[in-house]
């Protein structure tokens, strides 16, 4: 961690391995496994994992950092969809990162986080799925409209937050699963 400007600089996000991401696209979509012809969605769902784009922050100012669409999704009203990001983020001890729809997205189409705020622990990233983040979004709109998520476009935003720990806190247990992992530790 080193302050640059008076922000603290934490982390990094890089893209999960096209093998992880591949093995986690199609487990989420098992549709795409319906293709006959494998060599082709193989290369479908590499130009897929190819266009992804890090996340940034829209301005000098922005605290959080847009997530991007890896595809076009539609997300029906009621419909609950999990989207495979294809980032992963190794962020520095005592510093989480939390991630919020877009806001946009909340206010307008009632849109929100199926567990209301996603937490990325700092050890996340070496989970046997390489630390990749999935975003779950619910479609509560009270317009009864399809959401359209236009690939290359923000969908939801994560932001860094330093984080403390009790006097007590004696744990030890590293993690080695991905989502939910750590409850298996107890």
């Amino acid at each position: 961690m080193y302050k640059d400007n008076c922000r603290y600089r934490v982390a990094k996000f890089e893209k999960v391995s096209f093998g992880q991401f591949k093995k986690d696209w199609l487990k989420t979509f098992p549709a795409w496994q319906s293709e006959p012809d494998e060599d082709y969605m193989d290369k479908v769902i590499w130009n897929v994992w190819q266009d992804i784009t890090l996340p940034k922050r829209g301005t000098v100012d922005s605290a959080g950092y847009d997530f991007y669409c890896p595809c076009e999704l539609i997300i029906k009203p009621g419909q609950t969809l999990v989207i495979p990001t294809g980032i992963r983020c190794d962020i520095d001890r005592n510093w989480v990162l939390s991630i919020y729809p877009r806001s946009g997205l909340g206010f307008k189409y009632g849109v929100r986080l199926a567990n209301s705020v996603g937490i990325i622990d700092g050890d996340y990233f070496f989970a046997d799925n390489e630390g990749h983040i999935f975003v779950k979004i619910v479609n509560d709109s009270p317009f009864a409209v399809p959401l359209t998520l236009d690939k290359g476009k923000a969908f939801c935003q994560g932001v860094f937050t330093p984080y403390g720990i009790t006097y007590d806190d004696d744990v030890q247990d590293k993690r080695t699963g991905g989502l939910g992992s750590t409850d298996s530790n107890k």
